[in-house]
């Protein structure tokens, strides 16, 4: 489980420092929510870019390799960045769905039990949907389950 500490340098990376409260602030305030989607607008927007350079590092690097071992070392490399590529895509299908939430005030709330979310959670995972106590019960079932 990572680290508070690499949770955060995670955040720093992005450019992005960590949401500091101030005394008495509402929670998912103007400001809080504007921190929000800079981040995930910053977080969208590397990805973005990270799609675009595999796109153009496929098309300059396919070569029709007459080795059979170079062909194939190059489709393997080329379907583990598609694989990364179809997390990525997913992911920012998840961080437009937390905008929209952003948007629509809904931000910040366990989707199951209504509860604050909480700061320090959100900046590790801005797209998370569950406080962590239903996070941790939901792994729970799930590895009951064996799904």
């Amino acid at each position: 489980m990572p680290t508070k500490e690499n949770e955060l340098n995670s955040q720093l990376n992005r450019g992005v420092a960590p949401y500091q409260e101030t005394k008495g602030e509402e929670y998912m305030s103007d400001a809080m929510r504007a921190h929000f989607t800079h981040l995930l607008n910053r977080w969208k927007k590397e990805l973005m870019e990270e799609v675009d350079r595999t796109v153009h590092h496929m098309q300059e690097d396919a070569g029709n390799f007459a080795d059979p071992a170079d062909r194939a070392t190059q489709e393997e490399e080329f379907n583990l960045e598609l694989r990364t590529r179809d997390r990525e895509r997913k992911l920012i299908k998840k961080i437009d769905e937390t905008l929209q939430l952003i948007e629509d005030n809904e931000y910040g709330w366990c989707d199951s039990c209504g509860v604050e979310i909480g700061i320090r959670r959100l900046e590790a995972r801005p797209t998370a949907t569950l406080c962590i106590d239903c996070k941790t019960l939901a792994e729970i079932k799930e590895k009951q389950l064996g799904s």
